[in-house]
């Protein structure tokens, strides 16, 4: 299988499949620093759409796993044949998009809970059929930090809890799930990030905005709340 994205949550994807004992055929990225383990080959690109021939080639099972990666998959793999399965730290169809802006939404809403999602990948962004999600509770007092740590530990889980499954089943056509979060959802890119100094008279704006000792991992967000 081959995985795509970057940091220390794909690291971990990475080696728990090595643990598993299932063969890793290439890690793709933007950068190889902390991203493989040595003894994987290592692709660095900054469009994977550019690499959809070497994704081809390398694969041995058909399976492309999307873990903390912001490339958008385009026509050149989509293409291609490969199965593509994303990790979205976001229930979906509410929380599209990206999930460090989409979580402080869902504080600023109130939300008592959010999800891990696994999802095929299609055209769209974060709109393939949902195979799998893992939800976890929002504290009423909790910040944003302490949140977003929960948040990833649950990604990490629903990836290790659905690995085995889409190995062992190249179609595997997922888990029972229900939508969640439909209420007041959408998509949270970009233009939801610039907007968000528009919520600063928000009651549960400290606590949504609050990253604490995640502020250096997440500087888009640091820069527009500053």
């Amino acid at each position: 299988m081959i995985f795509v994205g970057e940091g220390a949550l794909l690291r971990r994807a990475v080696q728990h499949t090595l643990d598993s004992g299932l063969a890793v055929d290439l890690v793709c990225g933007p950068t190889a620093a902390l991203t493989a383990p040595p003894d994987v080959p290592f692709l660095a690109v900054a469009d994977v759409n550019a690499v959809a021939g070497d994704l081809a080639d390398a694969s041995t099972d058909g399976l492309v796993w999307s873990v903390n990666n912001r490339m958008i998959f385009r026509a050149p793999v989509l293409s291609t044949g490969l199965r593509i399965l994303n990790i979205h730290h976001g229930p979906l169809p509410a929380y599209r998009g990206l999930p460090e802006v989409a979580l402080v939404y869902a504080i600023l809403r109130g939300d008592r809970e959010f999800a891990a999602t696994l999802h095929l990948v299609d055209e769209g962004i974060d709109t393939g059929r949902a195979l799998a999600a893992e939800p976890y509770p929002i504290g009423p007092d909790d910040p944003y930090h302490v949140v977003l740590r929960r948040g990833l530990e649950t990604c990490h889980n629903l990836f290790k809890r659905c690995l085995p499954l889409a190995a062992a089943d190249p179609d595997w056509t997922g888990e029972p799930t229900r939508p969640m979060g439909t209420d007041g959802g959408g998509y949270f890119g970009r233009e939801a990030l610039a907007r968000l100094p528009e919520h600063r008279g928000h009651p549960n704006f400290k606590r949504a905005t609050d990253l604490g000792f995640l502020a250096g991992y997440l500087p888009e967000l640091a820069a527009a709340l500053a």
